[in-house]
């Protein structure tokens, strides 16, 4: 299943407008039945929708709190499940375990709370967007050893993935 690059999803008004327009949106990529990451990514993730359009932590938790919020979350879930019950045609699921400093840990620990979302789907996130050409600078040296890699004819199956699907 893949999902054509369509136009930028533009940024809702704050507010309960914002909510709703952010809920339409979502709505509608979702019936477009995207890979659940996909969808993550660009509503629920750090550069999505919401987060663009609720850009303070009390508007983004009263947001959380609502209705739409909700909506989206079961869209989110309905995906997920699809896709556990689907036989995969897509590359299996790996397991990396990956070393790093107490602090560097909390960090993502306290933003995947803050997110709410487990650090594992954050990372995963992080992931996506640094293989996106994300343009965070303070990852400039992942950035150009993923390049290095790229060039040298190594990628990985969720890079292949995107590239083919527009967006990578």
């Amino acid at each position: 299943m893949s999902v054509s690059a369509t136009a930028p999803v533009q940024a809702a008004p704050a507010g309960n407008h914002g909510a709703t327009a952010i809920l339409e949106v979502a709505e509608r990529l979702y019936a477009m039945q995207p890979e659940w990451v996909i969808f993550f990514r660009e509503v629920l993730g750090v550069d999505g929708i919401v987060r663009r359009t609720f850009r303070d932590t009390d508007s983004l938790i009263r947001f959380e709190c609502s209705p739409q919020y909700a909506r989206i979350r079961e869209m989110l879930n309905e995906l997920r499940n699809r896709q556990q019950e689907q036989p995969s045609q897509r590359v299996t699921q790996r397991v990396v375990t990956v070393r790093m400093p107490r602090a560097l840990h909390e960090t993502l620990k306290a933003e995947a709370e803050q997110m709410r979302v487990s650090i594992n789907t954050l990372c995963i996130s992080k992931l996506i967007q640094l293989l996106d050409g994300g343009k965070d600078s303070s990852m400039g040296a992942l950035q150009n050893h993923a390049a290095d890699s790229r060039e040298a004819g190594v990628h990985s199956g969720e890079a292949m993935r995107l590239k083919k699907i527009g967006l990578e």
